[in-house]
C-alpha cells in the first residue's frame, strides 16, 4: 500500500477511574514534547491506523488508543458519551507526558477528536477530522438507537455486508479482501453492550456550534462516497472552522486511513507541517 512498516508500538493501559483501563499502542521511535493522537472508527480498534501510525511516527511520537468499549480496553456499563471518551484520551496523553497533541480520528474517532479540541484548547496543537461529522442530525437519536437495537436483537453477523459497503469502495472490497475480512472479524467481535452505549453516545453528540471556537490547524478529509458521513458534513465543519482545510479524496468511501492510507499519511504530514511552522 505504499506506506512502509517502522519499529513495533510499545503495548501499554492507562487507568482513567477505577476499573477502567484504556489500552494504547504507542510508537515512540522519536522523542518530543507533542504527540500524535489516532482515534478509531466504531466497532473498530487502535489497529486500525496500522497502516498510517508507522510512517508518521517517524517524525512525531504516535499514540493509537482503543476507545472505552473497544478492543483490550475496559467495557464498563453506560451510558458512554462523545466527552467521556475524549476525557478518556486526555488522560492518556497527559499520563504518557505530554504537553499538547495533534489529535486526529476516523468517524467516531473524529466526533472524539473534535470534542477534545473544543475542551482542551491549550493542549491541542492542530486537529484532524477524517470521515467526520460535528452532528448525526435531527434524527441521530433514533437512527443510532435503531443500528444498537439490531446488533443487540439480530448481532453483529447480520450487519456485516451493510457495513463493508458502507466502509470501501466496490472496487476496494474486490482487490483487497483480506483486509476487508480483518475488519469484519474486529467488527463482529465487539462487546454488544459496549457497542449498545457506544451508538446511543454518537446519537447524543452534538458539536456543531461549539466548533466554531477552534482556532487552531484542521484537516478535514472524506472520501467522496462516504456515505455514512457525507461530503456536506466534512463542508460544513469546513465552514464553521475558520483554520481549516478540506480535502475530498475521489472514489474512497468511509474508512479512508485503510482504504487509501498514503492520501491520509500525505494529509497528516502537512498538519504536523503548520505545526512546525507555528
Amino acid at each position: 500500500m505504499g506506506v512502509m512498516q517502522a519499529t513495533s508500538p510499545a503495548m501499554g493501559k492507562i487507568q482513567v477511574e477505577e476499573q477502567v483501563f484504556i489500552h494504547y499502542r504507542h510508537y515512540a521511535d522519536v522523542t518530543a514534547d507533542t504527540c500524535l493522537v489516532l482515534v478509531h472508527s466504531l466497532a473498530m480498534d487502535g489497529e486500525f491506523w496500522r497502516l498510517v501510525a508507522p510512517e508518521l511516527a517517524r517524525r512525531i511520537p504516535v499514540v493509537c488508543v482503543d476507545v472505552r468499549g473497544h478492543g483490550q480496553s475496559s467495557k464498563p456499563q453506560g451510558p458512554y458519551s462523545i466527552q467521556l471518551f475524549a476525557q478518556d484520551v486526555k488522560k492518556v496523553v497527559r499520563e504518557l507526558g505530554y504537553e499538547k497533541a495533534v489529535i486526529g480520528g476516523a468517524s467516531m474517532g473524529g466526533c472524539i477528536s473534535l470534542q477534545f479540541a473544543i475542551e482542551n484548547p491549550g493542549l491541542t496543537a492542530a486537529l484532524a477530522l477524517i470521515d467526520t461529522t460535528s452532528w448525526y442530525g435531527p434524527t441521530a437519536p433514533q437512527d443510532w438507537s435503531q443500528r444498537a437495537q439490531k446488533a443487540r436483537s439480530e448481532g453483529f453477523s447480520s450487519m456485516v455486508q451493510f457495513q463493508t459497503t458502507r466502509w470501501f469502495s466496490d472496487a476496494f472490497r474486490q482487490q483487497e479482501q483480506g483486509l476487508v475480512q480483518e475488519c469484519i472479524d474486529v467488527f463482529v467481535a465487539n462487546d454488544v453492550a459496549a457497542y449498545e452505549q457506544t451508538c446511543l453516545a454518537m446519537g447524543a453528540f452534538d458539536a456543531h456550534e461549539q466548533m466554531e471556537g477552534i482556532s487552531v490547524p484542521t484537516a478535514i478529509v472524506v472520501g467522496s462516497e462516504d456515505y455514512a458521513a457525507p461530503v456536506e458534513m466534512s463542508e460544513h465543519m469546513h465552514r464553521r472552522i475558520s483554520n481549516s482545510t478540506l480535502q475530498v479524496i475521489e472514489g474512497a468511501r468511509h474508512l479512508t486511513p485503510l482504504e487509501t492510507p498514503s492520501v491520509i499519511v500525505a494529509a497528516l504530514n502537512s498538519l504536523l507541517d503548520q505545526v512546525q511552522d507555528a
